[in-house]
């Protein structure tokens, strides 16, 4: 709640906020315990705040060829339709008519409202058929501060770390800019890397210690937000205040409240958004090798992540500049 809270403040935009994947997937799994993911919050912060100050991010962002970002952008946009076709077939009572209404809804004038109205409705309609609902009760639940232990940070080091900062430089800081300057070309600068990077530094060193997870933005986040109406700072202001509520009011009730959300309905949302991202027209404007370097980098953050694609993408890309210069 209150890295959104910020993330409104600084940068008027839709700016997503995420709990970073690899860190919670190993804590999903019981591989990292809540020191250990408290002390990775607090490396990723330091690093990302070094690398952004030293002008790393900002350098890697300029050198990436056109082919590879709209790559990463396509592999994004399919990674979030496959999950969302998932969610949406798995719930299909949900999933199928939200799916029908936000298509409907897409060619009216509530086109910007269409998300809201899927969602309040397919909870609406879970409410009404749950039966009885043990509802958490209300108080006031705050953070107690605390910091890791030594051996904390050293299993952060060699657990966690390394696959998560690749991750976040490239789908949270590289895509998410690359993305929000198309999306909002007179902001480029204000949401550019290094300060994307800066951010997430600065506000993981200063929650971690609250026991959020580490949290960073996100490339598929923008994209759902964005094309459901989102502009302003208005929508990460909201969210913030929301999770604020629940977090505050209701402590570990707030899971309760959040699984009346129906996840079919919430597949819908990300199976429209994430179908026309991946369908880019820009791919299309390459010429035949940069579309095929383009494919591949999609094809490999789906089938990997976004790390391995940005990797695949530029060897690509680096053998197709060398085959172009023999040929000249």
């Amino acid at each position: 709640g209150l890295f959104a809270l910020a993330v409104a403040a600084v940068y008027r935009r839709p700016m997503p906020v995420q709990p970073m994947k690899a860190v919670s997937a190993l804590v999903i799994v019981g591989a990292l315990g809540a020191g250990q993911a408290m002390a990775t919050g607090l490396i990723l912060g330091v690093l990302l705040l070094a690398l952004a100050a030293a002008g790393a991010i900002g350098r890697l962002a300029r050198v990436l060829p056109e082919s590879v970002i709209l790559g990463i952008q396509a592999g994004v946009g399919l990674h979030l339709a496959l999950l969302g076709a998932r969610l949406a077939t798995e719930g299909p009572l949900y999933g199928l008519p939200a799916l029908a209404a936000l298509v409907l809804l897409s060619i009216t004038p509530l086109r910007s409202f269409a998300a809201l109205a899927v969602v309040a409705a397919a909870t609406a309609v879970a409410l009404g058929t749950a039966g009885a609902v043990t509802w958490p009760a209300p108080g006031l639940h705050l953070p107690v501060p605390a910091w890791p232990a030594w051996p904390d940070y050293q299993v952060a080091a060699l657990t966690a770390v390394v696959p998560q900062l690749a991750l976040t430089v490239t789908n949270a800081v590289l895509a998410t800019a690359a993305i929000a300057g198309d999306y909002f070309p007179a902001d480029r600068a204000r949401l550019g890397p290094g300060r994307l990077a800066a951010g997430t530094g600065i506000l993981n060193l200063v929650l971690a210690p609250l026991g959020a997870l580490p949290m960073c933005h996100g490339a598929g986040g923008l994209v759902v937000q964005h094309r459901f109406g989102a502009r302003s700072w208005g929508a990460p202001a909201i969210f913030g205040g929301l999770c604020l509520v629940l977090g505050l009011g209701f402590g570990d009730g707030a899971r309760t409240l959040l699984a009346l959300v129906p996840l079919g309905a919430v597949g819908a949302l990300l199976l429209v958004a994430g179908a026309e991202m991946a369908a880019g027209r820009k791919v299309l404007a390459l010429d035949g090798p940069g579309r095929a370097v383009a494919l591949a980098t999609a094809l490999t953050c789906v089938l990997v992540n976004v790390a391995v694609g940005l990797v695949v993408g530029l060897i690509l890309e680096g053998a197709r500049r060398a085959w172009l210069r023999r040929r000249a």
